[in-house]
């Protein structure tokens, strides 16, 4: 029989976040995962902290993990580039929905790239004909996700979180999490499993409307380097802080009426570099209470064409092809007490490597008063 004060259930960033800050409080910590390892969305991502464009408590829960990440960088040994975020312009709405959201947020406008002012001129973005401008998000990071992740689960066994890995959860009780391995006796636990919240509690699932949705994501060889995560117009749609800039509603009427079938597919073109120089580009959006198993190669075309054209090249090379699978909800956050003693805890927006180190210490805050 084991006991520990916090048993966490599942390995992602949403896990770890919670394990990380449990540890940091004194707490005995177990983790339980079904796999070997994360293998979830947690590294299906684009490694990407978007903080600056978040708004209201994602904003908060953002820029408190932006803090987290470059401590755990730091202790955890894993590649993090402080290199913001480029929002690229390529139509006068966008680029009035850049100055709009200049007076929300700390970003720095890039109107004329002739002038020098965004200090890696090796992007080539800025010199496309068809770019009008761009805002530089400064406080935004980049990680590789299929590092940072493990690096971080490392650094948590090393402070002596005892990681039960490739092992089924059973059921979860008041205190005690039975588990295809034994019985583990605790005074609270996090449920942390991202869309299959269901598996567990099918009826919070069903009260909160969560759903899963699926990604296509790929990665492309590239020969240059790309410093910052790039954004565009399709992007503007998808983070909430653009949403309080004016203009932003006219690129989404622009963009739905000259690239329906792109918006229908829920595109956010963007990418990020990885420290090989290949680029991880994307994504469309598919939502749905079970993910449908076939991959369409129309989607995938739509993503390498518009990331081309973007680019400013003829074509791209795919590396890998891959599908992500995140949990989506009317909430952006997913905080719950199915039982005494326990919190089921998802991020329902997307956004949980930018968010999940933000949100675990107000979760253990209202845990620990229970415990």
């Amino acid at each position: 029989m084991t006991s520990v004060d916090l048993v966490v259930v599942g390995a992602g960033i949403v896990g770890l976040a919670h394990a990380w800050h449990a540890v940091r409080r004194g707490l005995s910590v177990a983790v339980v995962e079904r796999d070997e390892h994360a293998a979830g969305a947690s590294v299906r991502n684009f490694g990407h902290g978007c903080f600056t464009a978040q708004d209201g408590v994602a904003f908060e829960y953002a820029m408190a993990a932006r803090e987290e990440w470059l401590t755990l960088a730091r202790e955890a040994g894993f590649w993090l580039r402080e290199s913001g975020t480029l929002v690229v312009a390529r139509a006068e709405d966008e680029l009035e929905a850049l100055r709009e959201f200049a007076e929300i947020r700390d970003v720095e406008l890039l109107n004329n790239p002739t002038t020098g002012s965004f200090n890696d001129p090796s992007v080539g973005l800025l010199n496309n004909p068809s770019t009008l401008g761009a805002a530089l998000l400064p406080l935004d990071i980049r990680v590789n996700p299929r590092e940072a992740v493990h690096a971080i689960a490392a650094l948590l066994a090393e402070r002596g979180v005892a990681f039960h890995w490739s092992t089924n959860v059973l059921t979860v009780e008041p205190g005690l999490v039975r588990t295809s391995r034994g019985e583990l006796h605790c005074r609270a636990a996090v449920v942390a499993v991202g869309h299959d919240v269901d598996r567990f509690f099918p009826d919070l699932a069903e009260e909160r409307e969560i759903q899963r949705c699926q990604l296509r994501m790929l990665r492309v060889a590239h020969g240059g380097v790309i410093d910052p995560a790039v954004l565009t117009g399709f992007s503007m749609l998808r983070y909430e802080a653009f949403a309080r800039c004016p203009s932003t509603e006219k690129v989404r009427e622009r963009l739905t009426n000259d690239h329906p079938e792109l918006v229908e597919a829920g595109l956010n073109l963007m990418f990020t570099q990885l420290p090989d120089g290949s680029l991880t580009i994307g994504d469309t959006h598919h939502y749905s209470r079970t993910v449908d198993p076939y991959r369409p190669e129309d989607l995938d075309d739509l993503v390498l064409t518009e990331t081309a054209r973007l680019l400013g090249v003829p074509s791209l090379r795919v590396l890998e092809r891959w599908r992500g699978v995140y949990a989506s909800a009317p909430e952006p956050f997913l905080t719950a007490t199915p039982v005494p003693l326990t919190r089921a805890v998802s991020v329902t927006s997307g956004i949980g490597m930018t968010t999940a180190l933000g949100l675990a210490p107000a979760v253990l805050d209202d845990l620990l008063q229970e415990m």
